[in-house]
């Protein structure tokens, strides 16, 4: 069955279950109160009727024009069999009363429990109809009038209502119909579209992007469709970008280890080994192999990422985390002609994280600063508090970052124009800042002071070890001012 069909048949049969619910509860509570209002209706004429048929009867006795005139209107306004009887009735007789309006046997219990009772009006209310007999006069009968009318009226008003809601009800059920159909075929056909849109998009990622403009789920849905559609293109732009990048990476140190392994080998087979030469081929070849080795790092820390591998969470000291990363820098830096310098804080500084994950962001930050540090100039890299954050701030004098590039130097495989031919691979601020997140901080580039050159924040939140005295807090405090004071606004 499909989905139209089933969207008609449930508008239908919602519809014709609302209407039964509604006759139900609306017909028969109607006919009762046409039927109780007829009664009363006829009940309100005869007693209001009353005293003028009594005054007719006491002047012709009940036999003469006037009493049959009264009762024949009486009759006639209440729809009512209306018959009167003597207060001694002969029951011989085959038609005992004076006056009677109607044809056949008369129901007379009404007419003995008045006369028994002695002058109280007795009605009777049935399925059948209303029955009522009444004395005349009140005090001492010498007259009885009965009346007797059946529900007819009250039943043909419920029929001709039953009858209007049940032409109401068709008309409903085939509006329901029209607007089901339309509705139906509406939504299949804009779910069709997504369908076609969704087996397009599964063979190509770039087909054109379902559209629906509509307000509702269905809209919903294609807006949602499109944006998983530009997500899967960037990925896939990503995974393009990823495959050229790594090849390359790849090909280059490997094609010059290759190179440099054959010059080995051809000298030591012929004999005329230069020893300082193979010195210079065996350095050429560690670099190669150090930069294999930091690409593999850093495919490592993607796929951990990728995988969601959970991070542990305790508090780190950054200032001694600061000085023992910097520590492992000082040899490169003393190559490149380069100082890193690590801020004296007043007191320690504690953040809540995984102590290896910090380790790796500010590892990125320093590695980054010393490709672009100028020969001579030093690097800062400065922990500190700010607010209720604790912060890594790694500064440098190089070319800095042009603001276009501000944010796309955090995506995958994305490099600064600045990175000349020592970029890197694109990945280690891309991997510093979802380790920043992971820990409930944040990596940004810090917007230029005028110094040149670029400076690198990361917030962590703050975390005191367990025993820590109020010591800490004042450290903190003191460290908020003294950045605060030397004019270092939070990243």
């Amino acid at each position: 069955m499909t989905l139209r069909t089933r969207l008609l048949l449930a508008l239908m049969a919602t519809s014709a279950v609302t209407l039964a619910v509604a006759a139900l509860a609306l017909l028969p509570p109607l006919q009762d109160r046409l039927r109780d209002e007829s009664r009363e209706s006829v009940r309100s004429t005869v007693l209001a009727a009353r005293s003028e048929i009594q005054a007719a009867v006491d002047r012709d006795g009940g036999n003469g024009a006037q009493s049959f005139e009264v009762l024949s209107k009486l009759a006639d306004r209440t729809g009512a069999r209306v018959a009167l009887y003597p207060s001694v009735i002969d029951l011989s007789r085959p038609d005992p009363a004076l006056f009677d309006s109607g044809s056949g046997p008369m129901p007379m219990s009404e007419v003995f429990r008045v006369l028994v009772n002695g002058g109280r009006t007795v009605v009777n209310s049935t399925d059948d109809g209303t029955r009522m007999a009444i004395p005349l006069p009140v005090t001492r009968p010498r007259f009885v009038l009965a009346v007797q009318r059946p529900d007819t009226e009250s039943g043909l008003a419920a029929s001709v209502v039953r009858s209007a809601f049940l032409k109401a009800a068709l008309v409903g059920l085939a509006v329901a119909a029209l607007l089901g159909v339309v509705l139906a075929a509406t939504l299949s056909r804009r779910l069709g579209r997504l369908r076609r849109s969704a087996l397009e998009l599964a063979s190509d990622v770039n087909a054109p992007p379902p559209t629906d403009r509509g307000a509702d789920e269905v809209g919903d849905l294609a807006r949602a469709l499109a944006s998983m559609q530009r997500a899967l293109r960037r990925q896939e732009e990503a995974r393009r970008a990823f495959v050229a990048t790594a090849s390359h990476e790849l090909r280059t140190p490997i094609t010059s280890m290759q190179g440099n392994l054959e010059l080995l080998a051809e000298d030591l087979d012929a004999g005329r080994l230069d020893v300082d030469e193979a010195k210079d081929q065996i350095r050429a070849l560690q670099q190669q192999l150090q930069r294999l080795a930091k690409l593999a790092s850093e495919l490592l820390d993607l796929s951990r990422l990728d995988a969601g591998i959970e991070l542990r969470r305790e508090p780190v000291e950054l200032v001694e985390l600061s000085r023992a990363v910097a520590a492992e820098f000082a040899l490169r830096a003393r190559e490149r002609g380069v100082t890193i310098e690590v801020a004296q804080a007043p007191g320690p500084v504690w953040a809540g994280g995984d102590p290896g994950a910090v380790a790796r962001i500010l590892r990125i930050l320093i590695d980054n600063a010393l490709r672009f540090s100028p020969e001579g100039e030093s690097i800062r890299v400065v922990p500190a508090y700010h607010g209720d954050r604790a912060t890594l701030e790694v500064s440098d004098r190089g070319p800095g970052v042009p603001p276009e590039e501000r944010e796309l130097i955090f995506e995958r495989f994305q490099r600064g124009s600045e990175s000349g031919g020592d970029g890197g691979f694109g990945l280690g601020l891309a991997i510093g800042r979802e380790l920043a997140r992971r820990q409930g901080g944040e990596l940004a580039l810090a917007v230029d002071d005028g110094d040149g050159g670029a400076r690198f924040v990361c917030e962590l939140p703050i975390e005191m070890p367990r025993g820590a005295t109020g010591g800490d807090d004042d450290a903190a405090h003191a460290a908020s001012s003294d950045n605060a004071a030397a004019g270092r606004p939070a990243g």
